[in-house]
């Protein structure tokens, strides 16, 4: 796997912390973001078809997204700036069904989550502003586009978000519904 460590997270199958190596010096660095034959060695034996990027500033919180057809993996990093990043299991047949992990990337880290299909993702900026990357395995397809409210108490993801702050979502976003069995996909 040389230039990648993988870090199973939180007792959630299929998700991972991955570390690339870095390589440096006075002069900058260089690294790999992905590297088919280091991830498929690691039991990471997917297909990317989308790169996208974001930009975000301090306070935003986005997601809890996914697609209930054409659902999508996707290896997320920043490239700038700090996110605590959050996975959410909504595979049916899961064992952890409805618990979630979070992770703070960061650019100086230049760490990478991986979350594969069958989970719902968000994130919240922690710094003044952050560029937010990922790679995507099925395409967007906005008719299949859904979300859980991003605080939901079922669920209880532990925001980093100081008391007295009310994060910044879209209008789209706090029309989320609450957890139930009608967000299950089977996986």
């Amino acid at each position: 796997m040389g230039n990648f460590t993988f870090e199973k997270c939180g007792g959630i199958e299929g998700l991972y912390l991955i570390h690339p190596k870095v390589f440096g010096d006075n002069r900058g660095y260089f690294m790999e973001t992905y590297n088919y034959n280091a991830f498929k060695e690691a039991g990471l034996d997917m297909v990317f078809v989308q790169d996208n990027q974001s930009s975000s500033t301090k306070g935003v919180l986005r997601g809890l997204h996914y697609q209930k057809n054409h659902t999508q993996g996707k290896l997320v990093r920043v490239l700038s700036g700090e996110v605590f990043d959050v996975a959410v299991d909504i595979r049916r047949a899961s064992k952890t069904y409805g618990k979630w992990f979070g992770v703070t990337l960061t650019a100086e880290k230049k760490n990478m989550f991986y979350i594969p299909e069958g989970f719902a993702h968000g994130f919240y900026v922690l710094s003044d502003t952050a560029e937010f990357a990922y790679k995507c395995t099925d395409f967007y397809d906005p008719s299949s586009e859904a979300g859980i409210m991003w605080n939901d108490e079922t669920i209880g993801v532990e925001w980093p978000i100081p008391e007295g702050v009310v994060p910044n979502i879209s209008e789209k976003d706090g029309k989320h519904p609450a957890f139930s069995e009608d967000i299950a996909l089977d996986y």
